[in-house]
């Protein structure tokens, strides 16, 4: 079932199964596969004792646990030892795309941080730059917490960010989103192209926020103590929302399933955390 879905939705290739964790180990560390999907209950070693083996013998890689069992201190120990995400039994389409895609992102994002620091670490300390961090910086920090930092709307999402700051004047409240629609499509599509590109803008943001609570409300149904379910889940978003969709997940549902979505809440908050960061940077 993971391996249809994974082929189908284009998530990546499937390079190997093993029966058991003993059997994994071998394949995995001759391999070195980006992602391990690994089950928690396993004859003659379990998921945790083998991704704490593979940790031992040097894998790098990443770690996605397939679960039914939600014991908080159970699900502790298997971040403790180096599990990135959870995907729970019975396995549910819609959350095996959300958190894989949120992985490739970490994976690539991981890779880009660990060439800078390479570069950064062959200067001398006293040549190393010191400058403070750009607007498009700290909101794709913020939309890669949210696992939507890939999303066909962030560069929007971005571009509105920039604009906002841009102002000499803090914005309590967000002007009416066509009218910043219309500035940032005006940077870009010709004068009888705007009203086009902003409706298209507005699509855009609404299905990359919609993706923002589906990965929030399937980190909360694995782990409600998730730092970044608790930061991000009741600030940016409708928390009625998110538990909803929290139970939809819960129930082994593939389908899709209606979500408010509230883009100027999201984009006001966003501006203030945006600012914040700024200012402190």
């Amino acid at each position: 079932m993971l391996r249809k879905v994974i082929t189908e939705g284009e998530l990546g290739v499937v390079i190997g199964e093993a029966e058991s964790g003993v059997k994994s180990l071998s394949p995995i560390l001759s391999t070195h596969p980006d992602v391990v999907l690994i089950d928690l209950l396993m004859p003659e070693l379990d998921g945790i004792e083998t991704v704490a083996q593979l940790r031992t013998e040097g894998f790098r890689g990443q770690f996605i646990m397939i679960s039914q069992i939600e014991n908080k201190e159970m699900v502790g120990e298997a971040y403790e030892k180096g599990v990135e995400f959870f995907i729970h039994k019975p396995i549910n389409r819609v959350e095996v795309y959300s958190v894989l895609k949120k992985t490739a992102e970490q994976f690539r994002l991981k890779n880009s941080l660990m060439e800078i620091r390479e570069s950064l670490a062959h200067m001398e300390p006293s040549k190393m730059p010191q400058k403070q961090k750009s607007v498009k910086e700290i909101v794709l920090s913020i939309l890669n917490d949210m696992g939507i930092i890939g999303e066909v709307g962030s560069d929007d999402i971005v571009s509105i960010m920039e604009v906002l700051m841009e102002r000499t004047e803090r914005v309590a409240q967000l002007p009416p989103l066509k009218d910043l629609y219309e500035e940032v499509a005006r940077r870009s599509a010709s004068p009888s192209n705007i009203k086009k590109e902003c409706k298209a803008m507005e699509q855009r943001i609404r299905r990359t926020i919609q993706t923002a609570v589906n990965n929030l409300a399937s980190l909360g149904t694995i782990d409600y103590a998730n730092p970044e379910f608790e930061y991000y889940a009741p600030r940016f978003f409708d928390f009625q929302e998110i538990r909803n969709r929290m139970k939809y997940i819960k129930e082994g549902s593939s389908g899709p399933t209606k979500v408010k979505i509230n883009s100027k809440k999201f984009l006001q908050v966003l501006y203030h955390e945006t600012e914040d960061k700024y200012l402190q940077s």
